[in-house]
């Protein structure tokens, strides 16, 4: 008995592919990417961190430390306003141009060197020297990666800087002879020409980073209250809208389908309406997700209702075609219980609702562009992170707007199906 029972089972699971699925390939799929993202897997598995640098001072000193800088091959530097073009001069970064690249999500950080690096080297050497950061504060990895290879750059790759420093400090301190002034002075020469080991550099204290968020907010609290509201209600938008779109089979199951199709609406008329429908829901989903935000969490949100709309509006039309989607293109409930759940948690962790793209290495960010999940997120950033203005959320806007068409006309596809029962 108990073998017959075994055997039952197996015929059962054989026969449903979506359990099969559910137990064999979501996991897989789920280990894959937070092994990748968290399992250090090759060179792949962080990506170079962007940083803008900016040179203010503009001397010798101050060149010296953008070499150093350029040295580093964890960071990929970007010193002009516009990408490097032959034939094209390149105009040097600013402050100010520095900071849109950060708050417009083009760069995680900006190094800024300030005036007058080069006179509080000569002066005191690098004790005291103060070099600004400028973050974005969506990434707390980055100006911590950064500021660490900014202290080991200059360690490793201007060591003379170090040693000065500490000559420096000998002599206010203790009190150099001339003739020991000159053996460190001799010292600095070597380690300048390349025939000192620098084994001294490491015993100085190296410059003071000033990190400032150009972004509102620490990142900490409102701002990343933000985050999590965006990614948890996206995901669960999409598991809303595949429950509501599954109405359509059970509608088919008891007949109720048939009758409204020999209506004058119609397949398309009954498709646009539960779009509408299912539209209408989502917005109410989400926006109950952000009030509760602001009323718990002291999410700001009344300061960014314009673009909290727009993006709610696109983002829940994306999702209500995603769920009618799916719903046509299953036969039973359980097939579209399923198909959802694989699909919608897959999105989810590739575009960023569990975590942030940007723990992800270079390629899963670009994979993660495939998904709804990562447009809609990152027109939520935008509008309550970058405080962007609204002309500025045009990509997500046309790609969810491309989402919505192409995902209601497949609906339409494989709706066909039921019109020839």
């Amino acid at each position: 008995m108990i073998g017959t029972f075994l055997r039952i089972g197996w015929l059962n699971l054989k026969r449903d592919r979506a359990a099969q699925a559910m137990t064999f390939l979501l996991p897989i799929i789920f280990f894959s990417i937070f092994a990748s993202v968290f399992g250090n897997q090759g060179n792949d598995a962080m990506s170079n961190v962007d940083v803008a640098l900016v040179d203010e001072d503009n001397t010798d000193t101050s060149r010296r430390i953008v070499a150093a800088l350029q040295q580093e091959t964890a960071l990929d530097l970007r010193l002009t306003r516009e990408r490097p073009e032959a034939g094209v001069t390149p105009v040097p970064l600013d402050r100010a141009a520095a900071e849109n690249l950060v708050r417009a999500g083009d760069m995680p950080v900006a190094i800024v060197i300030p005036a007058g690096t080069g006179a509080q080297v000569q002066a005191n050497g690098l004790a005291g020297l103060t070099i600004t950061m400028l973050a974005d504060p969506s990434d707390q990895i980055a100006p911590q990666v950064v500021q660490g290879l900014l202290q080991k750059a200059i360690m490793t790759n201007a060591p003379d800087l170090m040693i000065t420093t500490g000559l420096q400090q000998f002599d206010q301190f203790i009190g150099l002879t001339d003739e020991q002034r000159k053996a460190m002075t001799g010292l600095v020469a070597q380690v300048q020409s390349g025939s000192g080991d620098g084994g001294a550099a490491g015993a100085f204290a190296g410059v003071t980073v000033d990190v400032v968020n150009v972004l509102g907010g620490d990142g900490q609290s409102s701002d990343l209250v933000a985050f999590y509201a965006a990614g948890v209600g996206v995901m669960f938008l999409l598991f809303s809208c595949s429950a509501a779109g599954g109405t359509m089979i059970d509608e088919m199951d008891s007949g109720t389908l048939e009758r409204v199709i020999g209506s004058r609406a119609g397949m398309s008329g009954l498709l646009m309406g539960k779009w509408l429908f299912i539209t209408l829901m989502g917005m109410m989903q989400l926006s109950v997700m952000f009030l509760w935000g602001w009323a718990v969490f002291g999410l700001d949100l009344w300061s960014h209702i314009p673009g909290f709309l727009i993006m709610t509006l696109f983002s829940a039309a994306a999702g209500a075609s995603l769920g009618l989607m799916l719903a046509t293109a299953s036969r039973t409930r359980a097939q579209l219980s399923g198909l959802s759940t694989i699909l919608i948690l897959t999105m989810s962790a590739l575009g960023g609702s569990m975590f942030p793209r940007f723990l992800m290495s270079e390629t899963m960010q670009k994979m993660g562009l495939v998904t709804f999940n990562a447009w809609a997120l990152d027109g939520y950033l935008k509008v309550f992170w970058r405080e962007a203005p609204l002309t500025a959320l045009w990509p997500q806007v046309l790609v969810l707007t491309i989402v919505t068409i192409v995902l209601l006309s497949a609906s339409r596809m494989f709706a066909r199906k039921w019109e020839t029962v």
